[in-house]
């Protein structure tokens, strides 16, 4: 009977399914402003985008806290936090977990730069940057370096599984240095 209904109504699940699963995460593109946000950093201070306004910002969106790849990939950036300052450049790290778990994570972890919380509404901002997994309810694993006007100037993608490491990150902080120069 309930096969019944579905062929009356000529409703395509698997269709439905295979689109929403099948469809790669496009970030925003170079050249995109970048929708801006506040998120909580601990139980009582929130973090802006526009906190940073004249000054790089490296946006890594990561799936949560804990993962084997996302400590991974975490502790490769706190280890190459030096190289992002030569350039001026803030690391924000964004993860629909709480800010609890958060603040247990950097600790563990030895993590020197902020930990966002797009935990409630959850994903909002994720959502906002186009890198929302509505599948797991997780963000895409996604770097975004943003200049100091609030623009876009690069942003990438990983497979969730794989850590992107600070090459990309890198090569976008050189190319906004040289284009100041010049």
């Amino acid at each position: 009977m309930i096969l019944a209904l579905f062929v009356t109504r000529n409703i395509d699940f698997e269709g439905a399914i295979e689109r929403s699963v099948s469809r790669p995460a496009t970030p925003l593109p170079p050249g995109t402003k970048a929708p801006e946000f506040e998120l909580p950093s601990t139980p009582d201070q929130t973090v802006s985008l526009s906190d940073f306004r004249g000054q790089p910002v490296i946006l890594a969106f990561y799936p949560g806290d804990w993962s084997p790849v996302c400590s991974d990939q975490m502790g490769l950036y706190q280890a190459v936090l030096p190289e992002f300052q030569k350039f001026d450049a803030a690391l924000l790290g964004i993860s629909v977990d709480s800010v609890w778990s958060h603040l247990a994570f950097a600790k563990d972890r030895n993590l020197q730069f902020p930990l966002l919380a797009d935990f409630e509404p959850k994903g909002e901002v994720a959502r906002a940057y186009h890198v929302y997994r509505a599948e797991d309810g997780t963000s895409e694993r996604a770097l975004y370096v943003i200049d100091g006007e609030g623009v876009v100037q690069w942003s990438y993608i990983s497979p969730v599984d794989v850590n992107p490491g600070a090459d990309g990150i890198l090569r976008a902080l050189e190319g906004l240095r040289k284009e100041a120069a010049s």
